[in-house]
């Protein structure tokens, strides 16, 4: 296991240091899931929620946190994002997947970028659907792939 490196000898909290960092390609790809009933899931895929489609304004949603993650994590840093793409895909009558892709040329990768990403836009979901079922749930959460930089390429095991 590495050392945490977001806190100096001292046990201080801090920024970690990226000046000496080359510039690499990265990528990251995360993705979280929304449960719910199954009569509100066909509600949110027919365009029925009375908000508005609640897919779009989730896909702009978690785009718009990608944008301002550094805002949000105290030690991330703010990072010029290549782009953020957000996709829902049913994946039975209860479920909802929605998975984020960010990319950026940078000294830092953006898999924090891509979890608030996808954890913004489910808690859209969850906003925009919560007077027909308060019973939702969101989760798991979780980095899928990253690529780029100096530790390498991470995939996760499927499970």
């Amino acid at each position: 296991m590495s050392e945490l490196t977001h806190f100096d000898e001292e046990g201080a909290s801090r920024m970690v240091d990226v000046g000496g960092k080359e510039v690499t390609s990265r990528t990251a790809i995360a993705e979280s899931f929304v449960t719910m009933q199954p009569e509100t899931q066909k509600l949110i895929l027919d365009r029925q929620i009375s908000k508005g489609d609640v897919l779009e304004i989730a896909r702009i949603a978690g785009i718009m946190a990608a944008k301002k993650t550094a805002e949000l994590i105290p030690l991330c840093h703010p990072l010029g994002i290549n782009s953020v793409s957000l996709d829902f895909e049913p994946r039975n009558e209860t479920t909802i997947r929605v998975k984020s892709t960010v990319k950026v040329d940078g000294k830092t990768g953006v898999e924090m970028e891509a979890l608030t990403a996808v954890s913004i836009a489910a808690l859209t979901i969850y906003d925009m659907c919560k007077a027909v079922d308060r019973a939702m749930s969101l989760g798991p959460t979780r980095l899928l792939e990253k690529s780029g930089g100096k530790s390498g390429h991470y995939k996760r095991e499927a499970n």
